[in-house]
């Protein structure tokens, strides 16, 4: 029965997948600073640097999270003085490395959002209410 099923996930050590952008930003090299610690503030993180030939500016590629993505053209424009242009689009799913079954984890609070805005209970049903009560 679906009771086995959801015991058994519950003891599997789950974890979450979260969607990912890929992130282009066009900008001059005063504006790195402002970009790099937005992308840290978000949990982003830069895999490429270049500077265009002939041009004082750079193309910047970064990996972040499409839920850390909300509000973060304006948080990049005001750290850049509307000097950075970013494009994102949608790259790959990474495993998210909290637990979600572990209170307040990063995931755990993700999960409890969804729960909440799907109208479900906030907690999730404890392994101890699938167990045998022999």
């Amino acid at each position: 029965s679906y009771i086995f099923i959801y015991a058994s996930q519950l003891t599997a050590k789950p974890r979450l997948l979260e969607p990912v952008y890929m992130v282009e930003i066009q900008a001059p090299e005063q504006a790195l600073g402002g970009i790099y610690s937005v992308l840290n503030q978000k949990r982003g993180h830069v895999f490429e640097e270049m500077q265009r030939p002939g041009t004082p500016l750079y193309n910047i590629k970064a990996y972040l999270p499409v839920i850390e993505s909300f509000g973060f053209s304006s948080q990049l424009r005001a750290a850049t003085s509307g000097q950075a242009f970013p494009q994102c689009v949608f790259d790959h799913w990474d495993m998210m490395s909290s637990d979600p079954l572990e209170a307040g984890s990063q995931a755990s609070v993700l999960v409890t959002d969804i729960r909440k805005r799907k109208g479900l209970k906030e907690q999730m049903t404890p392994l101890s209410d699938f167990e045998d009560k022999i």
